[in-house]
């Protein structure tokens, strides 16, 4: 586990968050957490940002003609309507389940 905290905004350099290590082409690659972040919260608490060292990162994997075939299939899952069997052009939102012109449809009956 984390052996340091740090205010939000006081974190030394050489520690990124995962997003900013993918920000610099870099992913943890293994390595524990060396620090978290903590930044006060008004309602449920504080909300903490878990840091890694930059320099036991490890560059980003490239993409292999498989997962990109594969997130591709992924995606065109999540923006095909299971009721009219088309492509919505964007991800079917959860709440609906359906695209929006079939809810349309379905709240006018």
């Amino acid at each position: 586990m984390a052996t340091e905290e740090y205010r939000w905004l006081m974190a030394p350099e050489g520690l990124a968050t995962r997003r900013q290590l993918r920000a610099m082409g870099l992913r943890p690659g293994g390595q524990d957490v060396a620090a978290e972040l903590q930044r006060p919260r008004r309602r449920r608490g504080p909300l903490v940002a878990y840091l890694y060292r930059v320099d036991r990162a490890k560059p980003v994997r490239p993409m292999t003609p498989g997962r990109t075939a594969s997130l591709a299939k992924a995606m065109r899952a999540r923006r095909t309507c299971p009721n009219c069997r088309r492509d919505a052009g964007y991800c079917i939102p959860r709440s609906l389940g359906m695209c929006v012109t079939c809810d349309d449809i379905r709240r006018e009956r």
